[in-house]
């Protein structure tokens, strides 16, 4: 079946919405780093970060469950400490070394998670459906309607198989979501290509 490959620039995908403070500055959340994960302490500023913005999973004794790419934006947003098992708080710097050993790619999944949530979308991790992240129309909170698109995280020097392109259009196509090619510079700027399915 014929593909087409259209090139479109951010803001005609993914508009970017203006960030407004609207709410009083909250404590950041405090979480623990180990065994390659990110856990935050009870607390009702840790269930609202879940309850809001659908950061982490929740977990049934109330704490959140972060994945490295949430936990390193909210520590950039100064939303959140993580501390490691000796409670020495990590730095941006610090946590994003130990991701960086966790995942070789992880600073271009971080550049194209950052972008995303900048502009005001919901983003959380795919892997169940063969894609590093999916992402969710603005206003629309995962569990109250499917998200919109799968996307992947590319660096704009590394090179994509047909084989593989391919692949990444069959995951999207049989999820039905829309297909995003996140391309991210040597300057950490993100450029999107959405891919669709055309019939003859």
């Amino acid at each position: 079946m014929p593909k087409k490959k259209e090139e479109a620039s951010k803001e005609e995908i993914l508009p970017k919405k203006e960030e407004k403070e609207t709410k009083e500055h909250k404590e950041p959340v405090k979480a623990y780093f180990s065994n390659e994960r990110v856990l935050t302490e009870s607390s009702d500023n840790a269930r609202e970060l879940y309850n809001q913005s659908r950061y982490g999973e929740l977990l049934d004794d109330g704490r959140v469950q972060l994945s490295l790419v949430e936990a390193l934006y909210l520590i950039e947003k100064k939303r959140l400490i993580v501390c490691d098992s000796k409670n020495r708080e990590l730095s941006f710097e610090a946590l994003l070394k130990k991701s960086q050993k966790v995942e070789p790619n992880f600073w271009v999944r971080y550049c194209v998670y950052r972008d995303i949530r900048n502009r005001g979308y919901i983003i959380k991790t795919a892997l169940k459906f063969g894609a590093d992240f999916r992402i969710y129309d603005r206003g629309v909170k995962p569990g109250e309607d499917h998200a919109r698109w799968v996307v992947f995280p590319v660096h704009e020097g590394s090179t994509l198989t047909w084989y593989e392109f391919s692949a990444k259009n069959r995951v999207a196509h049989s999820t039905k979501k829309r297909l995003l090619i996140g391309c991210v510079d040597d300057e950490g700027d993100c450029t999107y290509w959405e891919v669709r399915w055309l019939r003859p």
